[in-house]
């Protein structure tokens, strides 16, 4: 496929960006910016919430993992594990934290915080959002603009860090005026491009090996690709591990991340809201399975076409399985751009690409949106600063967009010095991290009536969780009789800052 085409198609598909950014920020302000003037529409907001959810990472490391080995057996449909906690987790949001926050007719879910515990454990949690938020986005902004520079842009002898700098310029570019008005939009249109990408390719290897959903299941089963359910309580991906913290994961990562939550509370009514969590719900478990079934049919599709599994020895003297076509191993995140790019029609390509960055943007834009209202609300406090005109507070808001994707631009590099490219895994163990004391902030908040005193110690608690937790995690096996610490990483994460927040609360006041 030839790699001036694919870039042509890139460039269009920037350019149809920027048209619907124009038609969309006329006439913003800084309202517009931050909660869209809380009149966005819900089913927009559930369809284009669909794409942010996924994000690039789903769409290229999810089907790479179905074929890919967990000891000696293939890891299978076994994200679905995952996948089935996120749905019990959307209605905990939908109908414990959404009532919460319209109640209290939040801008910023943190000011949750603020009214509850004070300022300190507010401007904590936020810290807490942005360092969560800002490595998972580049994270998974990092796996998208390697495929691309791999597959395109190295062509032309373009570094990657040029390549990573262009697509936040891109980004930024759309979003700098008028943030959630104008990502609902754009978000609405990646994520229907996303999705005609998934299905087009899913339609297209099924015809081309000639046979039916029903059929392509049956041939998957019998070579151990649809297994879903992990029983072994040592393992990590245990089925009860996977589900709870599955559940957790959305807890955290959705209801209580300023980006997800910015657009759901952008809508008028909580009704409305939660009628957009359901639907959401509904439609993200759909798709998450389709991207299963295409991993699956990714495989045996490579297998039809002369790739072959081959066990190979790293350095250290272990043995590792990989799938290797033209003797390059394809396994993993290389598996779904090798096999569209290199060994499908040229159409398919172009439709790759584009439902790739299709991928890639909603995800970015709205980190990027949601970190600069974070930062301007609950860290420089914008909205009480009755001494600034909303001029000036358009400005410092442009500047902290600046910045913060230049900061995307430093952990994009990181990773990429790094060079890990199976990238999902990594994504769900660093939200153990960084998010688990949100999770005990809120937690404590909502389910007990103690106060905490407007002490450092609450900073210092939240902190030296995730470094407990990181001790448990790499001696879990040899102090546990073999025990993994696997996803639930998250839950002994805020259960630890729970006990330390507990341990220094008091009594509420008795009202007189």
């Amino acid at each position: 496929m030839s790699a001036p085409l694919l870039f042509s198609f890139v460039i269009g598909y920037f350019v149809l960006l920027l048209v619907v950014a124009w038609v969309t920020s006329r006439n913003s302000n800084n309202d517009s910016f931050f909660i869209g003037n809380r009149n966005s529409n819900w089913m927009l907001v559930a369809f284009g919430m669909v794409g942010t959810s996924l994000s690039g990472v789903t769409f290229v490391s999810v089907p790479g993992t179905v074929g890919a080995f967990a000891g000696n057996a293939y890891k299978g449909f076994a994200y679905f594990q995952v996948v089935i906690g996120y749905i019990l987790g959307y209605l905990v949001v939908a109908f414990v934290l959404l009532p919460l926050y319209y109640r209290m007719n939040l801008t910023s879910i943190y000011n949750y915080l603020q009214k509850r515990f004070g300022t300190i454990a507010y401007k904590t949690g936020a810290l807490f959002f942005i360092i969560s938020r800002t490595v998972g986005a580049t994270a998974r902004l990092f796996l998208v603009i390697f495929v691309l520079q791999h597959f395109i842009l190295e062509s032309f002898g373009v570094p990657f860090v040029v390549t990573a700098l262009i697509i936040l310029l891109m980004i930024l570019l759309y979003t700098f005026e008028g943030g959630v008005k104008t990502i609902v939009y754009t978000d609405t249109l990646q994520t229907t491009l996303m999705l005609a990408g998934l299905v087009v390719t899913v339609v297209y290897i099924l015809n081309n090996m000639h046979i039916s959903v029903g059929e392509a299941m049956h041939t998957l089963s019998g070579k151990g690709y649809t297994t879903i359910f992990n029983t072994d309580p040592k393992s990590g991906g245990f089925f009860l591990k996977q589900i709870i913290g599955g559940m957790f994961i959305t807890i955290s990562m959705f209801g209580l991340d300023q980006e997800m939550m910015q657009k759901n509370i952008s809508v008028k009514t909580l009704k409305d809201s939660q009628k957009n969590m359901i639907t959401f719900n509904l439609v993200s478990a759909g798709v998450n399975f389709l991207f299963l079934l295409l991993g699956g049919l990714l495989y045996l599709y490579a297998l039809n076409h002369g790739a072959e599994y081959a066990q190979a020895t790293n350095a250290a003297g272990a043995t590792k399985m990989q799938l290797l076509s033209n003797g390059k191993d394809i396994m993993g995140d290389e598996l779904f751009p090798t096999m569209a790019l290199h060994h499908m029609p040229q159409v398919i390509s172009i439709i790759f690409i584009i439902a790739l960055i299709s991928a890639l943007f909603p995800s970015a834009d709205g980190a990027l949106t949601a970190l600069t209202s974070s930062f301007c609300i609950d860290i420089l406090g914008l909205k009480r600063r009755d001494d600034l005109t909303e001029k000036q507070q358009k400005k410092i808001r442009l500047t902290v967009h600046l910045s913060f994707t230049f900061i995307f631009l430093i952990c994009i590099m990181i990773f990429y010095q790094i060079g890990d490219r199976s990238i999902i895994d990594k994504i769900l163990t660093l939200a153990g991290y960084t998010y688990g004391p949100l999770l005990g902030l809120f937690a404590f908040g909502i389910l007990s009536k103690r106060t905490l005193p407007s002490t450092i110690l609450i900073t210092v608690i939240c902190l030296a969780a995730p470094v407990i937790c990181y001790f448990l995690s790499q001696n879990a096996a040899q102090w546990f009789n073999g025990y993994q610490i696997g996803i639930e990483l998250l839950i002994i994460n805020g259960l630890l800052t729970y006990f330390g927040l507990l341990s220094i609360s008091k009594k509420a006041a008795v009202a007189q």
